[in-house]
């Protein structure tokens, strides 16, 4: 019969609670196609890529040119370890051969009389498209703050969208912005970066989902991802405007926002937003949107336009710089490896050597930096509240690091 991976404490386990959560439906995996229980039909069946226990995706079989099609789609933005990986695995596909590969297949299976848009998503979306829809589906580790993601192809192969799960109060909260961001932004302005498309925002059950539109799918990786891409950024922050007045931090909406938010959280976020208020209360910034989680993963390159995805954190009245500070700091942390002194070290630098296009002179440049560290604390706490878990890279070094450059002064 196979094992049912949603009881399982693994990726693929919650995964699959979060997906075909409902309790009608019938999975299992086993070494090859399983047959589901009498009164059930067959609804999809994925191939477990690489092996159960290292699952790292969920390639539909529906047949041979959706699954090439799954596993090679915007194959040019991974790294070229995964690259490679994908591109084998998307010849075996191509040619119906994952069982030499020996990996596993979940096989999901629907009661006979019950329709599968009601219980399956990748039915209910390609439903409301008038089309069927197949889904591959991405795994990662279990973690209250990740979000199961569907990359959606049509019967032909052709990629149709990318829908995104809240399934918990942290990850609803994050599609719902991503939505809200999407809507907001201008469609054509200068070096604004061109952006998936949305194309419904839902509920299914107790799952948040937001569906966008494919990206062209000759988008590539940028060179050079180090480089920050300055005038796209201030494009954001202005959506695509003049400068805004500058402002002091005293009475501005984002001094509001920070100090409701710390009320919330307590503690060192407490702290470190009065600390902040005192030191750089007079301090004139101007104030824009941001996109949130400006990294070089999150960004390609296409038909000499610059794409930027993954909004769920965009918002505005933000210190016009945070997405410089962000792609510094981000970058050092998670490409580099490197822990919270040392990316706070790399964000620094990176802000004084492209803050002045930014406006922002020494005493602004610290203002930024360390009000950025201060929003990324508290977006910390939040998520840890909405149940997202606490992050290891930056609790408890975050706010130890920031305590100690609000104290000396930054």
């Amino acid at each position: 019969m196979g094992e049912d991976p949603r009881g399982r404490t693994d990726g693929i386990g919650w995964v699959c609670r979060a997906v075909f959560g409902d309790p009608r439906l019938w999975l299992g995996v086993s070494a090859g196609p399983c047959a589901p229980p009498p009164g059930h039909r067959v609804a999809a069946r994925y191939a477990v890529v690489p092996s159960l226990d290292r699952a790292k995706f969920l390639l539909p079989l529906a047949s041979r040119r959706v699954g090439a099609a799954a596993t090679l789609a915007y194959n040019a933005l991974r790294p070229p370890r995964v690259r490679m990986n994908r591109l084998a695995v998307g010849v075996l596909a191509g040619l119906g051969a994952t069982g030499r590969a020996r990996m596993p297949v979940l096989t999901v299976a629907v009661p006979d009389r019950v329709d599968p848009a009601e219980v399956l998503l990748a039915e209910h979306l390609g439903r409301a498209a008038g089309r069927r829809w197949h889904a591959a589906i991405g795994i990662r580790p279990p973690d209250p703050h990740h979000k199961p993601t569907l990359q959606l192809f049509d019967d032909r192969g052709a990629a149709q969208g990318y829908a995104k799960i809240g399934w918990n109060d942290a990850t609803r909260a994050m599609v719902v912005a991503e939505a809200a961001a999407l809507r907001a932004l201008p469609r054509d302005g200068g070096d604004l970066p061109e952006v998936p498309r949305l194309l419904a925002e839902t509920r299914w059950g107790e799952l948040a989902v937001t569906l966008v539109a494919p990206m062209p799918a000759r988008v590539r990786a940028l060179p050079r991802p180090e480089r920050p891409r300055v005038a796209a950024m201030l494009a954001v922050a202005r959506r695509a405007g003049a400068p805004a007045e500058s402002r002091p931090l005293a009475g501005s909406p984002f001094l509001a926002g920070l100090t409701a938010r710390a009320e919330r959280a307590g503690g060192p976020a407490r702290d470190a937003v009065a600390a902040l208020a005192a030191r750089d209360g007079a301090t004139t910034v101007e104030f824009g949107h941001w996109h949130g989680d400006w990294v070089p993963w999150n960004l390609g390159g296409h038909a000499g336009r610059l794409w930027a995805w993954d909004w769920e954190n965009s918002g505005p009245d933000r210190p016009v710089g945070f997405d410089l500070a962000h792609q510094g700091f981000q970058s050092a942390l998670s490409l580099r490896g490197r822990a919270v002194p040392e990316a706070t070290a790399d964000m620094v630098a990176l802000l004084d050597r492209y803050g002045a296009a930014f406006g922002l002179d020494p005493a602004r440049r610290r203002f930024v930096a360390d009000a950025y560290l201060v929003e990324l604390w508290l977006r910390t706490a939040e998520l840890a509240a909405g149940g997202g878990g606490w992050s290891e890279k930056l609790h408890p070094a975050l706010p130890r690091v920031l305590a100690g450059r609000l104290t000396a002064g930054g």
